[in-house]
């Protein structure tokens, strides 16, 4: 797949480089046709020249102040998920983690529900979802250090353990919740781009940890084939750990402030280019990148085209797109260990 010379430099096949441009020109596909459809048909041309500054009329509005926002916000959503489950598994040793298998996301929503029941809505309601978010960041990596040295096993059944707690806590405001509020917590729960209008916030984070992750991809690699073999070349294996756990925590409660609950992504697209171009994190980071964003904007166009003017929430398409995948993925592993 790729070279890599004793002086450090990595040096990409003409496969891996094909396959990356590959993505690339998806990338921009799946944005072009996310802006294209919808209730208003737009062409390409035209959305083109709205782009390069042509936005008058009610097309350029269209454009410029629902679907933009929205199209960059989902893409980078679906970026900040890949990226954390893409951490998450290298990080917990196990290759079912994901984004929200530390409670991360049961924080969100618990916190989300409430300032729903309270009437809260817009950036409030982001706000709570977040300090919801980092509540259980917080929760989980302090019982899991009560124990002592940092275990991921440890760690993986605490996650588990709270975000099980949460999940009680979601259905119980659930039942007691009004049935007018329930139809917007259920979207909500589901994940819906509809209000992820601050993609700059969403680019902020993203870029950031893109660039720790691209840092520390040499230790991330030499992590995954064991924590004896990284510290004897020289990694802070406890550093790192910790480095890890929270910039994968921080990508996924900022995911879930903007989006709500959006299954499979984390979980999915890390295997898939793993199976595609291998495991070394310097090519795994941004191709992850790129294809859950795709993914997670054509699931997006899809929830709002499919029975247009309803719209249906992200997360269910993702789950839809996503289990057939997983069973492939899980099925071709399987042949090829066999072989």
């Amino acid at each position: 797949m790729s070279l890599l010379k004793s002086n450090g430099v990595l040096i990409l096949s003409p496969r891996v480089i094909a396959l990356f441009l590959l993505l690339i020109l998806f990338s921009s596909f799946c944005v072009l046709y996310s802006l294209t459809s919808g209730s208003v048909d737009i062409g390409l041309a035209r959305v083109v020249e709205i782009i390069l500054g042509d936005n008058e009329g009610m097309q350029g509005k269209v454009i410029m102040e629902l679907r933009l926002p929205r199209v960059l916000s989902g893409f980078l959503v679906g970026g900040m998920l890949a990226l954390a489950g893409a951490l998450m598994q290298v990080l917990l040793k196990n290759p079912l983690a994901e984004p929200y298998v530390l409670g991360v996301s049961g924080g969100a929503s618990v916190c989300a529900l409430l300032a729903m029941m309270a009437g809260i809505a817009g950036a409030w309601l982001n706000i709570a979802a977040f300090v919801g978010a980092l509540f259980s960041i917080l929760l989980v990596f302090g019982l899991a250090r009560l124990g002592g040295s940092w275990n991921p096993l440890r760690v993986l059944l605490t996650g588990i353990v709270v975000a099980s707690g949460w999940g009680a806590l979601v259905s119980f405001l659930l039942a007691v919740s009004p049935a007018t509020q329930i139809h917007g917590m259920l979207f909500w729960l589901m994940g819906d781009l509809e209000y992820a209008r601050n993609f700059k916030l969403g680019l902020a984070v993203l870029f950031c940890g893109f660039v720790i992750s691209m840092l520390i991809a040499r230790g991330l690699n030499l992590m995954a084939r064991g924590d004896n073999q990284a510290a004897a070349l020289g990694v802070s294996v406890d550093h790192l750990r910790y480095v890890v756990y929270f910039l994968a925590s921080m990508l996924t409660a900022t995911a879930v402030m903007q989006a709500g609950n959006i299954g499979f992504i984390g979980l999915i697209v890390p295997h898939l280019v793993r199976l595609l171009l291998g495991s070394d994190h310097r090519i795994l980071i941004p191709v992850s990148v790129l294809l859950g964003g795709s993914l997670l904007v054509i699931a997006d166009t899809l929830a709002r085209t499919i029975i247009a003017p309803q719209q249906l929430p992200v997360g269910v398409l993702t789950a839809m797109i996503g289990v057939p995948l997983f069973l492939f993925l899980l099925q071709t592993t399987m042949l090829k260990s066999r072989s």
